[in-house]
Protein backbone atom coordinates (compact mmCIF):
# COMPACT_ATOMS: atom_id res chain seq x y z
CA UNK A 1 0.00 0.00 0.00
CA UNK A 2 2.82 2.41 0.85
CA UNK A 3 4.46 1.76 -2.53
CA UNK A 4 1.26 2.72 -4.34
CA UNK A 5 1.04 6.06 -2.48
CA UNK A 6 4.55 7.01 -3.56
CA UNK A 7 3.57 6.66 -7.21
CA UNK A 8 0.68 9.15 -6.92
CA UNK A 9 1.35 12.67 -8.14
CA UNK A 10 -0.79 15.72 -7.40
CA UNK A 11 -1.49 17.40 -10.75
CA UNK A 12 -3.04 20.83 -11.36
CA UNK A 13 -4.81 20.60 -14.76
CA UNK A 14 -4.52 24.37 -15.23
CA UNK A 15 -0.78 24.60 -14.60
CA UNK A 16 1.54 23.49 -17.41
CA UNK A 17 4.02 22.34 -14.76
CA UNK A 18 7.18 23.36 -16.58
CA UNK A 19 6.88 27.04 -15.68
CA UNK A 20 7.05 28.06 -19.34
CA UNK A 21 4.16 30.54 -19.16
CA UNK A 22 4.85 33.89 -17.52
CA UNK A 23 2.48 34.85 -14.71
CA UNK A 24 1.45 38.47 -14.24
CA UNK A 25 -0.27 40.02 -11.25
CA UNK A 26 -3.49 42.06 -11.61
CA UNK A 27 -2.99 45.11 -13.90
CA UNK A 28 0.68 44.29 -14.47
CA UNK A 29 0.56 42.61 -17.87
CA UNK A 30 2.64 45.25 -19.60
CA UNK A 31 2.33 44.06 -23.18
CA UNK A 32 -0.24 45.80 -25.36
CA UNK A 33 -0.29 42.71 -27.57
CA UNK A 34 -1.90 40.44 -24.94
CA UNK A 35 -5.59 40.17 -24.05
CA UNK A 36 -7.90 37.89 -22.10
CA UNK A 37 -10.68 35.92 -23.78
CA UNK A 38 -13.22 38.50 -22.63
CA UNK A 39 -11.11 41.39 -23.95
CA UNK A 40 -10.75 39.63 -27.30
CA UNK A 41 -14.51 39.19 -27.48
CA UNK A 42 -15.01 42.92 -26.84
CA UNK A 43 -12.67 43.62 -29.77
CA UNK A 44 -14.68 41.31 -32.02
CA UNK A 45 -11.99 38.62 -31.94
CA UNK A 46 -11.55 35.05 -30.68
CA UNK A 47 -8.40 33.09 -29.79
CA UNK A 48 -8.75 31.01 -32.95
CA UNK A 49 -7.09 27.84 -31.69
CA UNK A 50 -3.92 29.45 -30.35
CA UNK A 51 -2.54 28.37 -27.01
CA UNK A 52 -2.35 30.93 -24.19
CA UNK A 53 1.01 32.68 -23.92
CA UNK A 54 0.70 33.96 -20.35
CA UNK A 55 -1.57 34.05 -17.35
CA UNK A 56 -2.82 36.91 -15.19
CA UNK A 57 -3.69 36.32 -11.54
CA UNK A 58 -5.84 38.26 -9.11
CA UNK A 59 -7.18 37.81 -5.57
CA UNK A 60 -3.88 36.50 -4.32
CA UNK A 61 -3.58 33.87 -7.04
CA UNK A 62 -6.95 32.26 -6.38
CA UNK A 63 -8.41 33.58 -9.66
CA UNK A 64 -6.68 33.75 -13.02
CA UNK A 65 -7.26 34.30 -16.73
CA UNK A 66 -5.31 33.16 -19.74
CA UNK A 67 -3.70 35.78 -21.98
CA UNK A 68 -3.64 35.41 -25.77
CA UNK A 69 -1.76 37.26 -28.49
CA UNK A 70 -3.97 39.78 -30.27
CA UNK A 71 -2.08 39.56 -33.55
CA UNK A 72 -2.84 35.81 -33.82
CA UNK A 73 -6.53 36.19 -32.91
CA UNK A 74 -9.18 35.62 -35.55
CA UNK A 75 -12.45 37.48 -36.10
CA UNK A 76 -15.53 36.22 -34.28
CA UNK A 77 -17.85 34.05 -36.30
CA UNK A 78 -21.05 35.83 -37.34
CA UNK A 79 -24.35 35.00 -35.65
CA UNK A 80 -26.49 32.69 -37.76
CA UNK A 81 -30.28 32.66 -37.78
CA UNK A 82 -30.30 29.23 -36.15
CA UNK A 83 -28.04 30.41 -33.29
CA UNK A 84 -30.15 33.53 -32.83
CA UNK A 85 -33.35 31.47 -32.69
CA UNK A 86 -31.80 29.07 -30.15
CA UNK A 87 -30.65 31.96 -27.94
CA UNK A 88 -34.08 33.59 -28.14
CA UNK A 89 -35.75 30.32 -27.14
CA UNK A 90 -33.39 29.94 -24.17
CA UNK A 91 -33.96 33.53 -23.04
CA UNK A 92 -37.72 33.13 -23.44
CA UNK A 93 -37.62 30.27 -20.94
CA UNK A 94 -35.87 32.53 -18.40
CA UNK A 95 -38.07 35.57 -19.07
CA UNK A 96 -41.56 34.03 -19.26
CA UNK A 97 -43.73 33.65 -16.17
CA UNK A 98 -45.24 30.17 -15.96
CA UNK A 99 -48.43 31.46 -14.31
CA UNK A 100 -49.50 34.51 -16.34
CA UNK A 101 -47.41 33.65 -19.48
CA UNK A 102 -46.06 37.22 -19.78
CA UNK A 103 -42.58 37.55 -21.27
CA UNK A 104 -40.56 40.18 -19.42
CA UNK A 105 -37.59 42.12 -20.76
CA UNK A 106 -35.48 40.83 -17.84
CA UNK A 107 -34.85 37.39 -16.37
CA UNK A 108 -37.30 36.28 -13.70
CA UNK A 109 -36.37 34.63 -10.37
CA UNK A 110 -37.97 31.35 -11.44
CA UNK A 111 -35.72 29.15 -9.29
CA UNK A 112 -36.53 30.98 -6.07
CA UNK A 113 -40.03 32.36 -6.62
CA UNK A 114 -41.34 30.26 -9.48
CA UNK A 115 -43.11 33.18 -11.16
CA UNK A 116 -43.04 36.92 -11.68
CA UNK A 117 -43.48 39.22 -8.67
CA UNK A 118 -47.04 40.10 -9.65
CA UNK A 119 -48.09 36.44 -9.59
CA UNK A 120 -46.00 35.69 -6.48
CA UNK A 121 -47.03 38.48 -4.10
CA UNK A 122 -49.19 40.92 -6.05
CA UNK A 123 -46.50 43.56 -6.71
CA UNK A 124 -47.75 45.34 -9.83
CA UNK A 125 -45.46 45.14 -12.83
CA UNK A 126 -44.87 48.12 -15.08
CA UNK A 127 -46.70 47.41 -18.38
CA UNK A 128 -43.59 48.64 -20.23
CA UNK A 129 -41.51 45.84 -18.66
CA UNK A 130 -43.24 42.90 -20.38
CA UNK A 131 -44.88 41.67 -23.55
CA UNK A 132 -48.45 40.54 -23.02
CA UNK A 133 -49.20 36.95 -24.06
CA UNK A 134 -51.21 36.48 -27.25
CA UNK A 135 -54.98 36.37 -26.96
CA UNK A 136 -56.44 32.93 -26.24
CA UNK A 137 -58.47 32.89 -29.45
CA UNK A 138 -55.22 33.34 -31.43
CA UNK A 139 -53.52 30.42 -29.66
CA UNK A 140 -56.19 27.90 -30.76
CA UNK A 141 -55.44 28.50 -34.45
Amino acid sequence: MADQDQDLVDVDPYDPGDGSLPVFRWKQAGSANLATHRQLREMGLRPGGQEPVARIECRGGTRFAWLYRIDLAKPKRPMTLAKEAALDKAMAARQTCGTCRRRYFHCLPLKTLGSCLECFDGTLADPASYIAPPAKHLLAA
